[in-house]
């Protein structure tokens, strides 16, 4: 009785060569041509010629694209979850909440700056609705669950009483991600990183000296992270 097919070009036993092969390009190469053609013109076989490899060998590192799409969305996301993860554990106290809110958005930004080819743009893709991609979704709506966290320990009695839960860390998460559509539009500087920090707190109904005194309070805070808006 004859075996089952294999999945075309995904190699049966994989040869240890004892090189490195080339994940990071193939990264790098689907996000740029995901960024110009869509996922949905995008193939692997695009990918692969984009790297200067064969499709079997992409097929090495990845079952197909939507795991290579799924890899580059977590990578916009977990960086800044790690980071926030760190400073609740630092800043436990409310009253520190503005610097431990100033700080998130900071490294949110880098973080998304960071990424490669604006890969932010593909969160409202249709595509990435799928169930496939559940794993970046609940990981966007634990980063939004912080936001509003700290957001509503930031904010004044006015703010808190006047939103419902939840609706805080939407709005603060969606100021921060205007870095996506700026990034199209031209380089982003550090003056960038702050106004949109600054406009997260000043949203959380804080005054002016205050901003100024969570934006000095956040630097120790960002630190470990380094510096690279």
């Amino acid at each position: 009785m004859p075996g089952r097919t294999p999945r075309p070009g995904r190699p049966r036993v994989v040869p240890d060569t004892g090189t490195a092969l080339p994940r990071d390009q193939i990264l790098d190469a689907a996000a740029a041509l995901f960024a110009e053609h869509g996922v949905a013109a995008t193939s692997t076989r695009m990918i692969a010629e984009r790297v200067g490899i064969r499709q079997a060998s992409l097929y090495y590192h990845f079952a197909g694209k939507d795991e290579i799409l799924l890899e580059l969305l977590t990578a916009s996301v977990r960086p800044s979850l790690d980071v926030v993860r760190r400073i609740e554990a630092l800043v436990p106290d409310r009253a520190a909440a503005d610097a431990a809110l100033y700080a998130l958005v900071v490294a949110d930004v880098r973080t998304l700056v960071e990424t490669p080819h604006n890969m932010g743009s593909l969160y409202l893709l249709p595509e990435v609705q799928h169930e496939r991609y559940d794993v970046f979704r609940a990981e966007r709506a634990e980063l939004q669950s912080s936001y509003d966290r700290l957001g509503r320990a930031a904010a004044s009695e006015a703010v808190r009483a006047g939103l419902p839960e939840g609706r805080l860390g939407e709005l603060l998460i969606q100021v921060t991600e205007v870095v996506i559509p700026l990034r199209r539009a031209r380089d982003l500087e550090t003056a960038d990183t702050r106004a949109i920090a600054d406009s997260c707190l000043r949203l959380c109904g804080l005054p002016e000296d205050a901003v100024a005194s969570a934006r000095a309070a956040a630097e120790p805070l960002l630190e470990p992270v380094g510096s690279r808006a």
